[in-house]
């Protein structure tokens, strides 16, 4: 993308800034404000935008501001372009000393058992770097959280996220080998309603309808709760004592699969995926520890692949 200059003195991409800041403002002059000018220049500076692409962004009127479907589909592409940008600058100037507090949210159970090793990797590569790490299994809030990172199973319904894929994963139906043995194995997910289940409660309520795949339709079931919890390492332990079957995403159960501490069922019904990701907002992009974190944390999900194929 080349940056000319026109004849304001403006360049073409404090230009598409302008252009990002008034749309999500849903003004020129505040727009023009945050970027230092007048808003009869803000203004212009569009105009020439618009002229240039030969295609109105947006639609004026006395009352608002908004995109035309032309503008929603530039700020798509301009959103991605200068965030590919701020990682390249953050690469070049991550190869000097790499420091500076990083706020990060994830779930509790993988927080707990995996991530920590993936931060004492990058700890011992890098340890002028800080953390602060939030475990939760509520979905963060990364603006009002103050969250620069966040871990999760899936997406979030936010389009200004930008995902990392992590790793493959899908969410499954597991129990102890005890419970299985006094409560039977069920052969359909509709079963599951009759029998103990562990309920994770998010802040967007409980867990308690499990999706599943049936002739390639999405189905669910909902199951009582024989207990519940806010806290998936708790649902976890659960499980493990045999006090119910639990809906777990399958990279939080793998050693104890491997154990034999749990057991999977309905395999062929809950099949649906659920990767794991790395999420960050464009405007929280730390420009010196983010990109080297994520590159730490995809070696060591590469690594820690290649360990589960080996087992």
């Amino acid at each position: 993308m080349s940056a000319s200059i026109d004849s304001n003195g403006v360049d073409s991409l404090s230009a598409i800034r302008l252009f990002l800041d008034a749309a999500a403002l849903g003004s020129f002059s505040a727009a023009g404000r945050k970027q230092g000018l007048s808003p009869a220049a803000a203004s212009a500076c569009i105009q020439r935008l618009e002229a240039g692409l030969k295609t109105r962004l947006f639609e004026r009127t006395t009352r608002q501001l908004r995109l035309t479907e032309e503008g929603r589909h530039y700020r798509h592409y301009s959103e991605q372009a200068l965030a590919l940008m701020a990682e390249a600058e953050a690469g070049l100037q991550a190869q000097g000393a790499v420091r500076g507090l990083v706020k990060i949210s994830a779930p509790s159970d993988f927080g707990r058992n995996l991530l920590l090793g993936w931060l004492e990797e990058f700890r011992l590569l890098h340890p002028d770097v800080q953390y602060a790490l939030s475990l939760s299994d509520s979905t963060s809030d990364l603006v009002q959280d103050d969250i620069d990172l966040a871990v999760r199973y899936g997406l979030l319904p936010d389009s200004d996220m930008v995902a990392r894929p992590l790793r493959p994963n899908r969410r499954v139906v597991c129990a102890a080998p005890a419970l299985l043995e006094r409560c039977g194995v069920p052969q359909h997910p509709e079963q599951l309603a009759g029998l103990p289940a562990l309920v994770l409660v998010t802040a967007s309520g409980p867990m308690h309808e499990w999706r599943y795949l049936e002739d390639e339709a999405r189905r669910t079931v909902r199951v009582q709760r024989s207990h519940q919890s806010n806290d998936g390492e708790v649902i976890r332990k659960w499980a493990l004592a045999g006090q119910g079957f639990a809906y777990k995403s399958l990279l939080d159960i793998e050693d104890d699969l491997r154990a034999g501490r749990l057991q999977t069922v309905l395999d062929g019904y809950f099949r649906e995926s659920v990767p794991l990701n790395l999420l960050y907002r464009r405007s929280r992009l730390s420009r010196r520890a983010s990109p080297c974190w994520w590159n730490s944390c995809w070696r060591a999900a590469r690594g820690l692949e290649c360990c589960v194929r080996a087992a």
